[in-house]
């Protein structure tokens, strides 16, 4: 890493997120695989209660940063799990971290997880679930795992408003590296407030308690992105030109917190 500790501190100090600031940043920056996992899981858990004991599934965990964070801050056990990243290599962060009895390394695929229906109080995922989640039938089968009136909770990056037809030019346009902010093959996943809300409503086996967009959300991705630039680990160089030029106009994470109802059943399927 090409840069001093107190430089990299002061790159990724945000007021907004308190919490996440006690985390040592160059083990966020060594640790991320997206925008900042702590900013996200903090911002999530203002509005998915949380308490001590309570069993929670992070699902798409990636490094288990939000694991470590939410066994830490509040208490929780959390299965940490994963398809990228193994769990052995997991576990080793969250032994160093000190959180071996409260977080579980899980390595497991979003479509066959290997937990017991209505095992989980809550149920997370941060800048994952628009990998799986944007199938119609998807909600019905991860639902299963919390337990009734338990919570679900999930941010992705998002839309703050329709893509009508092709993608703006300043998102596909290509970066000085050569690269592209837009692959239709996979930013399409990418959605809006509403169309969220509606995909999980029109199912009725969840209560939308909250759907909405964070404020400044542009601006908190492109802090993280150019301190991962300072700091020599930015693998690309196509988000940060994309989110300078976008200024938020479509840009931004999209939060969503349900309920499970009382009355959902699931048949295996």
């Amino acid at each position: 890493m090409n840069i001093t500790k107190e430089h990299l501190a002061g790159l990724l100090k945000n007021d907004r997120f308190p919490l996440s600031g006690k985390y040592e940043p160059a083990w966020v920056i060594e640790n991320e695989m997206g925008p900042n996992a702590l900013w996200l899981a903090e911002w999530l858990c203002e509005r998915v209660e949380l308490k001590p004991g309570m069993r929670v599934l992070d699902m798409g965990c990636g490094r288990a940063m939000s694991a470590v964070f939410l066994a830490r801050e509040f208490g929780v056990q959390v299965w940490a799990n994963d398809l990228w990243i193994s769990a052995s290599d997991n576990l080793r962060r969250i032994r160093e971290a000190g959180v071996e009895d409260r977080v579980f390394p899980i390595h497991a695929e979003a479509h066959a997880l290997p937990y017991a229906e209505g095992f989980f109080d809550a149920a997370i995922s941060l800048d994952s679930y628009h990998y799986y989640g944007t199938d119609d039938l998807y909600l019905k089968y991860f639902v299963r795992f919390v337990k009734a009136g338990g919570a679900i909770g999930v941010v992705v990056p998002g839309l703050m408003r329709e893509i009508d037809g092709e993608a703006p030019e300043h998102l596909t346009r290509k970066s000085p590296g050569g690269g592209r902010f837009w692959d239709p093959a996979e930013c399409f996943s990418f959605h809006t407030v509403n169309w969220w809300r509606r995909h999980w409503a029109q199912t009725q086996l969840v209560d939308v308690l909250l759907a909405d967009a964070q404020q400044d959300g542009w601006k908190h991705w492109l802090q993280f992105e150019e301190a991962k630039v300072a700091a020599g680990t930015n693998r690309n160089d196509d988000e940060i030109p994309a989110l300078k030029a976008d200024q938020g106009g479509y840009l931004g994470f999209v939060r969503l917190v349900a309920r499970r109802r009382e009355a959902a059943s699931h048949d295996a399927d």
